[in-house]
């Protein structure tokens, strides 16, 4: 094994037990995948808990693919960003609170709420987003 400190201008990263643990679940996950055997797997993962730098993690990974993600992992995503446009919803319903008020000030009487036409509308997408199947659920269905 090379040390990485004998390359010029290669600077040595040193790993985290982490670091090593996401190594070592690459190398089951290609196991479970049957892409690597297990004699092989058995070697990498030596390796990898011995492995003191970045370079030597990555060059036992570099030739496996990335694996999909998990039905699991894709519903998080997804749900992480539904909620993150409903942050946003939530910031334009502050802003044009904010102006309405500001309008209704100005006025010195309370006026129609123009914002839940814009609301409304914005809010009925984000639930059709969550009710309506989206065209990767229909693809695996078939």
């Amino acid at each position: 094994m090379m040390d990485d400190r004998s390359r010029p201008g290669t600077p040595a990263l040193r790993i985290s037990d982490q670091d090593r643990d996401r190594t070592l679940a690459v190398l089951a996950a290609a196991l479970a995948e049957g892409r690597l055997d297990p004699p092989e797997h058995a070697a990498r993962a030596g390796t990898a808990v011995e492995a003191r730098t970045a370079a030597e993690l990555a060059a036992l990974t570099a030739d496996l693919p990335a694996s999909k993600p998990t039905r699991a992992e894709r519903d998080r995503k997804d749900l992480a960003e539904w909620l993150a446009e409903w942050r946003y919803w939530l910031g334009g319903l502050v802003i044009m609170s904010g102006i309405w008020g500001v309008r209704c000030l100005q006025k010195g009487e309370l006026v129609y709420f123009w914002p839940v036409a814009p609301l409304g509308i914005w809010a009925a997408v984000l639930i059709a987003i969550a009710i309506w199947p989206s065209d990767r659920e229909t693809d695996e269905e078939s």
